[in-house]
């Protein structure tokens, strides 16, 4: 049985393990979540269950992965219709910025140095930034990225809108590393507007899927930090991940400091070769997930 076992796992440590489908669900092969709010919404809860249109904006639960030369990322909530924006930060590679410069990339109308003056937690330097919105007679979702360099500058733009859905492909921008996104608004749970019990349920909200090529092709651990802002990127709600305690919105970016505020405002996605487990004949059997070169 024990030689039978070894030659089984050595056969699962070899598996092609499939991607995610990009259409705003964390799907089973992402794991639990990496963070759950803890934290009513200040900015509405939704309750239209409609895969497009909500009318609040919350964040539930973050769940993310690295499969092969890909992260993807699931931020569970919802986003409201009226062009609030979700605000996400990553640190995957050395340097970045602690504190937002104000001389980074022009994106989404400039958009980004309108937070210049954000400081993230001690241990988190942005080095990446992506950028959604949602909303219009004709619903669309539009997606803005930069990489946020240490003394500023970079390069950044539009990567272009969908329906929503379409398999998460962004057209009518310039996207050269093919990110994906996908964005499913029909949660009607999770947190309200004075509870933040039922967080960790909620499966269903923005889907990403960026090649690690677009984010300076990182060895190490990445650590992501989302959050909720107005319309002009000029009013950060109370819906961060990691969580900020039950406190109210946050309010003007440039004076917004995640460093005074209790826990991390970022999680951490595990680094590729996380565990995972099958089970195969009623045999409970461990393989580790290989990253291809």
């Amino acid at each position: 049985m024990k030689r039978t076992t070894l030659m089984v796992l050595a056969g699962l440590s070899t598996l092609a393990i499939a991607d995610p489908t990009i259409d705003g669900t964390a799907d089973a092969m992402y794991g639990g979540p990496l963070a759950v709010q803890d934290t009513p919404t200040g900015f509405g809860d939704s309750n239209l269950g409609q895969i497009n249109y909500a009318n609040g904006s919350e964040l539930d639960a973050a769940y993310a992965v690295i499969t092969g030369s890909t992260l993807f990322v699931t931020i569970a909530g919802n986003l409201e219709s009226n062009f609030n924006k979700i605000e996400v930060f990553i640190d995957s590679i050395g340097g970045g910025q602690n504190q937002l410069r104000g001389d980074n990339p022009d994106v989404d109308f400039n958009g980004l140095n309108r937070m210049a003056g954000l400081t993230f937690d001690s241990d988190f330097a942005a080095d990446y930034y992506i950028t959604s919105t949602c909303g219009g007679g004709t619903f669309g979702l539009y997606n803005n990225y930069a990489e946020l360099l240490t003394n500023g500058g970079g390069s950044g733009g539009y990567l272009g809108s969908n329906d929503g859905q379409s398999g998460g492909i962004l057209g009518g921008g310039n996207n050269p590393y093919g990110i994906q996104v996908a964005l499913n608004n029909s949660n009607t749970a999770g947190v309200s507007s004075s509870s933040a019990s039922g967080a960790g349920s909620v499966t269903t909200g923005l889907e990403y899927a960026i090649p690690l090529a677009a984010l300076g092709n990182p060895t190490g651990m990445i650590k992501v930090s989302a959050f909720i802002n107005g319309g002009g990127h000029d009013f950060i709600s109370n819906q961060v991940l990691g969580g900020i305690g039950g406190a109210g919105n946050i309010g003007e970016p440039s004076q917004a400091n995640f460093s005074n505020l209790a826990g991390n405002q970022y999680f951490a996605v595990p680094e590729p070769g996380t565990v995972a487990a099958f089970a195969l004949g009623g045999i409970f059997l461990v393989a580790r997930k290989r990253r291809s070169k």
